[in-house]
């Protein structure tokens, strides 16, 4: 049995035991629903693992710049951990945090970011990943003079990534940044935060990696190609009429 899942034995009995230091007398059914839990934790756990390295593969950060994170049962959120490189991350670098406090329940350090993404979990129901990602052209971008990007190129930024918001500089890890993000993110599925990265949001691992790789591919395009032709208004909003996926 992994030390993981040894401390999230520990947290369920204490959890069936009413929050009692004294557990000898938990409900059996109580403790079988924790064991159940700790295997459906240690799966999500592998998810989060595979997916991570997904995002490291795909380009979309470089060593221990971007962070993670993934809404799973019984108020639990799983975050990379600090100094972690999510690319290469394991199973020992995932804490496993309470979504209410942010309290972490395995021993593991929480990334130094951990604050917007319990703050986006917190305020958007719809949302259960989080990835801050700090992809060249996308950082490019961010750290740009220029302010009036139209990301618009392509269908597929219109309809999946919809129009970022822009955060301006704020020290990584204060809150300050996280409560201008959680804000953002109230409206927008993608945060350009400025000299910093980008953070985008979605229903699953596909849904944020797709939409980060989308907004990649843009921001390359408008690096190397200022001069482009976008989407009118009219094409949007035919696109956006459309049940349809592009």
């Amino acid at each position: 049995m992994s030390k993981v899942i040894k401390i999230l034995r520990v947290y369920y009995v204490f959890q069936g035991a009413g929050n009692s230091v004294q557990c000898s007398g938990v409900d059996s059914a109580l403790f079988f629903k924790g064991r159940k839990m700790e295997v459906k934790i240690e799966e999500r756990i592998e998810e989060f693992v595979k997916a991570g390295r997904r995002v490291g593969s795909y380009g979309l950060l470089r060593c221990s710049s971007g962070n993670m994170s993934r809404r799973i049962e019984d108020g639990l959120v799983l975050l990379s951990s600090s100094g972690s490189w999510l690319g290469e991350i394991t199973s020992e670098e995932v804490a496993v945090c309470r979504l209410q406090d942010g309290q972490s329940i395995n021993g593991k350090k929480a990334t130094v970011e951990s604050k917007f993404h319990l703050g986006i979990l917190r305020k958007r129901a719809d949302v259960n990943v989080v990835l801050h990602f700090q992809s060249p052209y996308a950082l490019a971008v961010a750290c740009s003079k220029c302010r009036d990007y139209n990301f618009f190129l392509i269908p597929a930024t219109a309809f999946y990534v919809g129009e970022p918001a822009i955060v301006d500089y704020l020290r990584p890890g204060s809150a300050e940044l996280a409560e201008a993000v959680v804000s953002a993110s109230e409206e927008h599925d993608m945060i350009i935060m400025r000299k910093h990265g980008a953070v985008t949001v979605g229903k699953d691992f596909n849904d944020v990696i797709q939409k980060a790789m989308f907004f990649e591919l843009v921001c390359e395009v408008l690096i190397h190609q200022p001069n482009v032709e976008a989407l009118t208004k009219e094409e949007i909003e035919e696109l956006k009429k459309n049940s349809s996926k592009v």
